[in-house]
């Protein structure tokens, strides 16, 4: 195809979830819900592990950043996410295997920095060598969100390059943060069969279930779209997954370490008292005046 007879390309549109009319405005209504549910969980845990000083460990401030990339820009958050996920298992692994060095050996501010500088930069990096080459043609995306893999079957340029990088970069992420994942919960496990008590071993595995539980499905929807191949997708498949970690995952995040975590649940439950007591207070105020 000659390509000085493609037309230039400045906008793009989105397709959407699905091309039945009947079934937009359900759908609408509960991704709405699911949105809000993630934002304010998502902002109670912030608020919940800022204030209240029983939360002040370090397996609550990773807590607390993991709910802050639910709340940002996405590929920023899928890349802080893994390695806040393999930060999150580290700290299960020195918590269970040295308690006694916990506070030593963990240092939060260098373990999230670092995936948050480093995810800025990758997110930066592939925008800006996306958009700096040629789109042209057909510019209806079957996507319902501007993510760059849709992105690059609208592009003229030779796509090659970009999808080296892609594919390198994610590979990366991906492995680098699941390897630390795989050998922090492998020390974990060995250290819990280890235990003579049960109620320990109990204690430890509770511990351990709801992380893990995320770091399946996080990892496992990832892979399938940045690292399976291209024949085994489809618009059905894709948006399924996409919806799963755009939406299903940061509203999971705080639903499973809230409703399964006694220390949140107390930590919810004292927030709860005191602003009762305030608007008590206020009632009284009130009434007096």
């Amino acid at each position: 195809m000659d390509k000085h007879n493609l037309t230039v390309l400045n906008e793009f549109i989105l397709t959407g979830i699905t091309d039945h009319s009947e079934l937009q405005a359900p759908l609408f209504g509960l991704f709405l819900i699911i949105y809000m549910i993630s934002v304010v969980g998502n902002l109670g845990i912030i608020i919940l592990t800022k204030t209240d000083s029983k939360l002040q460990t370090p397996m609550y401030f990773f807590l607390r950043h993991l709910a802050i990339t639910d709340l940002a820009f996405l590929l920023m958050f899928i890349i802080s996410e893994l390695f806040i996920l393999s930060a999150m298992s580290y700290d299960r692994y020195v918590a269970i295997c040295h308690p006694l060095l916990y506070t030593v050996i963990m240092s939060q501010r260098v373990l999230v920095a670092i995936p948050y500088l480093y995810s800025m930069i990758v997110s930066l990096l592939i925008t800006i060598k996306i958009f700096n080459l040629s789109f042209c043609g057909y510019n209806v995306i079957r996507h319902f969100y501007c993510d760059y893999l849709p992105l690059l079957s609208l592009l003229c340029s030779d796509t090659r390059e970009i999808e080296l990088i892609i594919f390198i970069l994610a590979a990366f992420d991906l492995i680098s943060s699941l390897l630390i994942v795989l050998v922090s919960y492998l020390l974990v496990f060995v250290a819990i069969f280890r235990m003579n008590s049960a109620e320990g071993k109990n204690k430890a595995f509770s511990t351990c279930g709801s992380h893990l539980t995320l770091v399946v499905v996080f990892y496992g929807t990832l892979i399938f779209m940045y690292m399976s191949h291209k024949s085994s997708h489809s618009f059905e498949t894709d948006t399924v997954a996409s919806i799963f970690y755009t939406l299903v995952i940061p509203v999971l995040n705080p639903l499973i370490y809230s409703f399964r975590n006694k220390d949140v649940n107390y930590a919810l439950h004292r927030s709860w008292k005191k602003i009762s007591n305030i608007f008590s207070t206020i009632q009284c105020i009130v009434r007096f005046l």
